[in-house]
């Protein structure tokens, strides 16, 4: 771990990934960051199989030849800043269309982490720049009806947080091989077995124009695939099915249309199919840890 700030504060470093498409709004979200108070953020911007836009003097670029996936591209943000992060003490992870409306939030980011040794990562809240509505999905717990309330949870945004260097050096980094969807909760399940513990904070902003996740062509295919991986690989094997089953009958509840079915029929199968990563699954105690923070590992 390098030294701390000039002020005896974490050094904060942040990781944006770029498909080069959008460098008005990637411009927007950098002038936020090197507005925040405190000592500077530092910043690495991963063109994720993408060239990246002209950014500002002092922030690091990194060119991949192809995409390799949001938690992939997040990966090679991380390796930037050393060994799992090791270079800075926290880690944020925002999204390129995102702004960070105040100027605070990476100070509130070093406050919170000293105050709790425990809080490994920190979930924001994101918010429609207009509207200021935060949308129901982006509340990661179950009873998601008051935004503005903060709670521990079990798990976090990928676009909006801060994680611990620590943390990753510990759980390990996240899982290149899901591409997209369900790598926050692979994550932050490790993260919890490991003993961390993770905040949603009301009062860290984000804002991001609403949209729907099934913009994505991959959606439904991944959602389902990567579920099943992240089952396999983190759940008490007694676990595993009552899990899927659960979320196999919420997804018919929800009555997708035909397409859909199709293409989430489809990435279950393939998760039962093809080679998830490691398996290690988490302490009975952490079910029970989990179970206490309001999502038992089967919901």
């Amino acid at each position: 771990m390098t030294a701390p700030g000039a002020d005896g504060s974490a050094k904060v470093g942040a990781v944006i990934i770029t498909m080069g498409n959008r460098p008005d709004e990637l411009r927007a979200l950098l002038d936020s960051v090197a507005k925040q108070d405190g000592d500077p953020v530092e910043v690495v911007v991963v063109g994720n199989g993408a060239p990246v836009p002209d950014v500002p003097d002092g922030v690091r670029t990194v060119e991949l030849p192809e995409n390799l996936g949001i938690p992939g591209g997040r990966n090679v943000g991380i390796e930037a800043f050393g060994p799992a992060g090791t270079d800075v003490d926290i880690l944020l992870f925002l999204d390129d269309d995102g702004l960070l409306p105040r100027t605070d939030t990476a100070e509130l980011c070093r406050a919170a982490f000293a105050a709790d040794q425990e809080l490994g990562i920190i979930s924001f809240r994101i918010a429609d720049p207009d509207t200021g509505v935060t949308q129901r999905r982006h509340v990661p717990r179950l009873r998601a009806s008051d935004p503005m309330h903060s709670s521990r949870v079990t798990t976090f945004l990928g676009g909006a947080n801060a994680v611990r260097s620590k943390v990753i050096a510990e759980a390990g980094p996240l899982p290149g091989e899901f591409f997209y969807a369900h790598e926050e909760t692979d994550l932050a399940w490790r993260a919890l077995d490991a003993g961390w513990m993770i905040d949603y904070r009301s009062d860290m902003v984000l804002h991001h124009p609403t949209t729907a996740p099934s913009r994505h062509a991959v959606y439904h295919r991944m959602v389902a695939r990567n579920r099943v991986w992240l089952a396999r690989r983190n759940l008490p094997a007694l676990l595993v099915p009552v899990y899927l089953g659960v979320w196999m009958l919420l997804t018919l509840v929800r009555r997708p249309s035909g397409a859909a079915l199709k293409a989430w029929f489809g990435g279950f199968k393939e998760g039962w199919t093809t080679p998830c990563g490691p398996r290690r699954p988490m302490k009975w105690r952490t079910v029970w840890r989990l179970t206490r923070l309001g999502r038992p590992p089967v919901i």
